[in-house]
């Protein structure tokens, strides 16, 4: 079993940044892929960011030269960075590690883009 646990949602202006983090219970990046979701009311979860074991990044097209996914192998940790944010952004985005048949979720975390 994995636990995910996000945090750094928040609410931030048009414009602002935010940075998303993954604390994943255990050292899980040499195998699992690693993606951020978000899920917009009255949408459906989308696939934002992923960042495979061998670290190559991709991104949704509407989010790419905005937003940066990285991890951190020595704190079993997993980023999102969030520049130039859009209220178009505001969702839940959730954290998830996937291998095989495996397949983990965090709680999602909440984020407002709003003036």
């Amino acid at each position: 079993q994995v636990q995910l646990v996000e945090s750094g949602g928040g609410l931030v202006q048009p414009g602002g940044s935010l940075r998303l983090s993954c604390a994943a219970s255990r050292n899980i990046f040499r195998s699992y892929i690693m993606d951020w979701y978000r899920q917009a009311p009255g949408k459906q979860r989308e696939l934002v960011a992923q960042i495979t074991s061998g670290g190559t990044t991709n991104y949704e097209n509407s989010v790419k030269g905005r937003f940066t996914i990285s991890r951190d192998n020595a704190k079993n940790t997993v980023y999102l960075q969030m520049n130039n944010l859009k209220p178009e952004d505001t969702a839940v985005y959730y954290c998830n590690a996937h291998y095989g048949t495996d397949n983990y979720w965090g709680q999602g975390t909440q984020v407002t883009v709003s003036s």
